[in-house]
């Protein structure tokens, strides 16, 4: 780097640039003199020469302040290039690092180990029962006689204990679908224990879930803070998971599973951020809140439906439904073409269902429904829909379309 000398005598005219080219074909480093050839050095000169030499910011002896300038020339051994170089791996870093340290008082910052939560001793204890499939049916059709009610009982029933998921597209009925499914499950099994959890719904939507459904709602609407949001959540899984844990029977409708990771996606501590921005480690509580759901052996259970968010163009919201796709053992996909026409119940037959169905249904019941799959299995989404609403219509009863069937 070249060097202005702005503080010597004003009468040493004939001496150039310190440390760079020798405008003359000097050598470089030396100092030139105004007729371009190489002047002697006394042999303190050039001791101070090969002190300096390599260091453009480091301390300059010889009296005066000494300004730094720009490197406009190709000196310094390597070209311009070179003196980027130096000035990059040497005092930038060294400023980086001094800022860091004075961010932290001096010391450098230590990498933070991602911490695990911690379970409580109801969480121990809730997790040492042993979880069974489901063999209890809620038969919805039983507390409503509406088509969508119908339709979950022969496509994706659902038991005590049931973890299932609500694939929900913009615009679907997600949420009347909800309230449906409350309801039925109250005039069902009043005994069953109901809660609601909204997650960072809009407000009005909390007020008419509060006057619609017979459930307990806990809700965080969409002007609360995210911990806020995380704090309800926590302390509704608590309580669900105590009175498990006491025999009881706990049913949760959650809206949504999608906002829900999103929440702690703020408070992750991972250090790896994954694609659509999604943290590493976000996921962690969401799963286990997800999969608490269960059937405990000689005991209570804990029910979980709740929905998540499809084809809203986020990618996040993908990466979520991917890391939660297949954890469940329910699966409720809404066809929002239908919904569109008003074609209800909005459903796509193939892709909804249940694992283990024929420990929730009688013999003759699996085998009716096993014909039905089997009557729509060859009909594109819309055609199929279209044929299990008019069956519905023509028989008031689901036993007596499968009857209608063998």
């Amino acid at each position: 780097m070249n060097e202005e000398n702005v503080g010597g005598p004003a009468g040493q005219s004939g001496q150039g640039s310190q440390g760079g080219a020798a405008p003359g074909g000097g050598q470089p480093g030396g100092t030139s003199g105004s007729g371009g050839g190489q002047p002697s050095q006394t042999p303190g000169q050039q001791s101070q020469h090969g002190q300096n030499q390599g260091q453009p910011h480091g301390p300059h002896h010889g009296g005066g302040r000494r300004r730094r300038r720009r490197n406009r020339g190709g000196g310094g051994g390597g070209g311009q290039h070179h003196g980027q170089q130096q000035r990059q791996g040497g005092y930038g870093s060294q400023q980086y690092q001094g800022q860091n340290q004075n961010r932290n008082n001096g010391q450098s910052r230590p990498a933070q180990a991602p911490q695990t939560p911690q379970r409580s001793e109801i969480e121990v204890a809730f997790s040492a029962q042993t979880p069974v499939d489901p063999y209890e049916w809620l038969r919805l059709e039983k507390g409503s006689n509406d088509p969508s009610m119908r339709a979950m009982d022969l496509l994706a029933p659902i038991g005590k204990g049931t973890r299932g998921l609500i694939v929900a597209p913009p615009k679907a009925g997600k949420t009347t679908f909800l309230k449906q499914i409350s309801n039925a499950v109250h005039a069902v099994d009043p005994k069953v224990r109901q809660y609601c959890l909204l997650v960072d719904e809009r407000p009005e939507e909390v007020t008419d879930f509060k006057r619609s459904v017979p459930a307990e709602v806990w809700a965080s609407s969409s002007d609360q803070t995210y911990q806020q949001h995380k704090k309800i959540a926590e302390d509704l899984m608590r309580t669900a998971i105590e009175k498990v844990v006491a025999g009881e029977d706990v049913f949760i409708l959650l809206d949504s599973l999608t906002r829900l990771a999103r929440v702690y996606n703020q408070f992750a501590t991972g250090n790896r951020t994954m694609s659509g921005g999604l943290d590493s480690r976000a996921m962690e509580t969401p799963r286990r809140f997800f999969g608490a759901a269960r059937k405990i052996e000689n005991g209570g259970s804990l029910t979980i439906l709740a929905t998540i968010l499809v084809d809203t163009g986020s990618k996040m919201d993908d990466i979520i439904f991917q890391e939660f796709k297949g954890t469940g053992n329910m699966e409720l996909v809404l066809y929002r073409q239908a919904a569109e026409m008003r074609i209800f119940p909005a459903l796509k037959v193939r892709d909804s269902g249940t694992r283990k169905e024929e420990k929730l249904f009688t013999k003759e019941y699996l085998e009716g429904v096993y014909k039905l799959r089997r009557h729509l299995a060859g009909l594109g989404d819309l055609e199929a829909i279209k044929a299990l609403t008019e069956l519905m219509r023509t028989h008031k009863l689901n036993e007596k379309l499968l009857a209608a069937l063998r």
